[in-house]
C-alpha cells in the first residue's frame, strides 16, 4: 500500500512539474544583424565639401579607401580609412556636407 501511494505521489509530482516546466518556455530570440552596405567609390567622386574637408583637417594622412552607403531616406554616409605616418588606420564617417558622423 506505501508503495502505491509513494508511486502515485511520484506520478502527480512529475504530472505536476512538467506542467509547470511549459510555463516557463524560453523566450522568443530574433537575432538582428546591422550589416553596412558600403560600396567603394573613387575619392575623385566623394563630394566636394567631404574632399575639402579631407584636404584641411586631414593632410598629413593618406587615403587608403572611400566607400559610400546610401540611406532608403536618400542620405549619403561617407566610409573614409586613413592612414597616418605611422601606418596606423582609422576610419572616418561623413555626410554629404562634410560634416563628421559619430
Amino acid at each position: 500500500m506505501k508503495r502505491v501511494i509513494f508511486a502515485l505521489a511520484l506520478v502527480m509530482g512529475l504530472g505536476t512539474t512538467v506542467a509547470f516546466a511549459s510555463s516557463f518556455s524560453s523566450p522568443e530570440v530574433t537575432t538582428v544583424t546591422n550589416v553596412n552596405d558600403f560600396t567603394p567609390v573613387e575619392i575623385k567622386d566623394l563630394p566636394k565639401a567631404v574632399q575639402e574637408v579631407l584636404a584641411k583637417s586631414y593632410k598629413d594622412f593618406t587615403v587608403k579607401a572611400a566607400a559610400v552607403e546610401v540611406a532608403e531616406d536618400g542620405t549619403s554616409v561617407y566610409q573614409i580609412t586613413l592612414v597616418d605616418t605611422e601606418g596606423e588606420e582609422s576610419v572616418v564617417l561623413f555626410n554629404e556636407k562634410g560634416e563628421i558622423l559619430e
